[in-house]
């Protein structure tokens, strides 16, 4: 039989983010106007910004990272790697769920075997916990997880994976989860009620094992349109809002009412080729005939399409300097990129012989796919691009989504090539989660929506991901790297700056680099 409450909830370690305090006995309510709705409310359904930044609000991690990219304590107290093939984890003591079920050792290994049997997902946690060989309970606050191979990234893998209840859980479903039945976390905030894409609510856990919260109830608000999310902020109908429009940054900005909470991200926004299938959907000649091979296997094409991006002019223009010009994929702020990549060079003549010698001097018909109010000034992005495509030749013509829409489509690869971002603080989890070949035994290339597939990005990788020692994975990942750009397996276009506003009088905001919006991060201005 399922056992489940009405009322759920969790967060990060607010004690580590600094959000507790003599204000958290006050009552207060954050509103928040959010740009993007969760694809569901079950914390293993989906890897998202969003889903992850809004379920961390009632669900914990055993470790967790703050705005400054470092690991903090969550579930688990303390943790170290005893060797290469062993890690130990001293869990908090005296953590109940919102129900009062104590959290156990035993419920860590239940997490781990659910999170790769969770159907249908567009973006499954399967890599996180790929290397787990089994989970040991030494005593009731000891753990000793064993890998199946060496693993420098176990504490980072495992701060992307939500702790939940062997005795709640058991039986739960992702529908479970949207209905709010099984939202029954241990963190901050408990679950209070969700209406499909609108509206979030949650009050706040007086039994919280991080200490007390500063906001009594917290309400998210899903404004997917960018003007309609600074109207509302404009009128006081919400205290926060994110993902600010660049071209409102100057403005709100300098509105004394207002106050923006701006920082460079750790996510990359890059366009993803088909270049593994013979052909390719929305791929013809000139006259609208299907092309007798997919041009986007070839890789001079890609680095011609490459070529053609102004990756300067987008950043300045079209985002008002809200980001900068990217060379890898992986931003400035990650620690382990390569910190001697060369710029992506605009070169129109050149694009335009590689085409030609690709086969197609001619050029030929291609659509750009791409979300819509995914991040500030997507669909703008979409355009400059696909006008440097029609400069060359390449006759391109966009058509956007909305977002759940789109990652789905991408998912069944109905597009030739499309645009999209990725954020992770680790430069080698981001090829291993969208360029690694796909394999959903290991869980590697989850996001690696095209196919593609390179030995030469794979091999490295592979041995940097189970490599202990930080230099020698930094060189195979470097290694990794530059054969992903060298192929254009992925064209990264621009890094992402993410701002915040909201009502100066009222709060404050520890900006995101992985782009999470959430109460935990907020603290009342006074």
């Amino acid at each position: 039989m399922r056992r489940f409450l009405r009322l759920a909830g969790a967060t990060l370690a607010s004690a580590a983010l600094g959000l507790g305090g003599p204000a958290a006995a006050q009552n207060r309510v954050l509103t928040i106007g959010a740009q993007s709705a969760p694809s569901a409310m079950d914390p293993h359904f989906h890897s998202s910004n969003n889903n992850n930044a809004i379920l961390r609000q009632v669900f914990n991690p055993l470790v967790d990272f703050n705005t400054r990219g470092e690991l903090v304590p969550a579930l688990a107290e303390s943790w170290r790697a005893v060797d290469d093939l062993t890690w130990e984890f001293r869990l908090r003591e005296g953590v109940r769920f919102h129900d009062g079920t104590p959290f156990e050792a035993d419920d860590i290994a239940f997490t781990f075997a659910r999170v790769p049997t969770v159907p249908n997902s567009p973006g499954p946690f399967t890599p996180f916990v790929r290397t787990v060989a089994g989970v040991e309970v030494v005593d009731g606050r000891t753990v000793r997880i064993t890998t199946k191979e060496p693993n420098p990234f176990l504490d980072w893998d495992l701060s992307l994976v939500m702790m939940l209840s062997r005795r709640l859980h058991a039986n739960a479903t992702t529908a479970d989860f949207n209905s709010g039945r099984a939202m029954i976390g241990t963190g901050a905030y408990r679950h209070v009620s969700y209406a499909l894409g609108e509206r979030h609510e949650m009050a706040r856990n007086p039994d919280y094992w991080g200490g007390a919260v500063p906001w009594e109830r917290v309400v998210m608000r899903f404004i997917p349109n960018a003007g309609a999310r600074v109207a509302t902020l404009l009128s006081g109908d919400v205290d926060l809002i994110d993902f600010v429009p660049t071209q409102d940054v100057a403005r709100l900005s300098a509105d004394p009412r207002m106050a923006v909470f701006g920082v460079d991200s750790q996510g990359t926004a890059y366009l993803f080729p088909d270049a593994a299938r013979d052909q390719a959907p929305f791929v013809s000649d000139k006259q609208g005939r299907p092309l007798e091979r997919n041009p986007l296997r070839d890789r001079r094409v890609r680095q011609a399409l490459s070529m053609a991006i102004n990756r300067g002019a987008i950043v300045e223009r079209l985002l008002s300097g809200q980001g900068s010009p990217a060379e890898q994929f992986a931003a400035p702020s990650v620690g382990d990129r390569v910190p001697d990549m060369p710029p992506l060079p605009q070169d129109i003549d050149r694009a335009r012989r590689l085409l030609a010698e690709a086969g197609y001097p001619d050029g030929f018909r291609l659509t750009l796919h791409g979300p819509n109010g995914w991040f500030a000034g997507d669909s703008d992005v979409l355009q400059a691009i696909a006008q440097g495509f029609t400069r060359i030749g390449v006759e391109t013509r966009v058509e956007v989504l909305p977002p759940a829409n789109f990652f789905t489509r991408a998912t069944n690869r109905d597009f030739a090539l499309f645009m999209t971002t990725y954020t992770s603080s680790i430069a080698a989890n981001t090829l291993r989660q969208v360029v690694m070949t796909k394999n959903p035994a290991t869980g590697a290339g989850p996001f690696n929506r095209q196919h593609y597939s390179n030995p030469a990005v794979d091999q490295p990788l592979a041995e940097a991901l189970r490599t202990m020692d930080p230099a020698r994975r930094r060189d195979l990942t470097a290694q990794a790297m530059r054969a992903t750009i060298e192929d254009m397996g992925v064209i990264p276009v621009f890094y992402l700056k993410v701002n915040w506003a909201g009502q100066r009088a009222r709060v404050r905001y520890d900006p995101s680099p992985a782009w999470y919006t959430n109460a935990l991060l907020a603290t009342p201005a006074e």
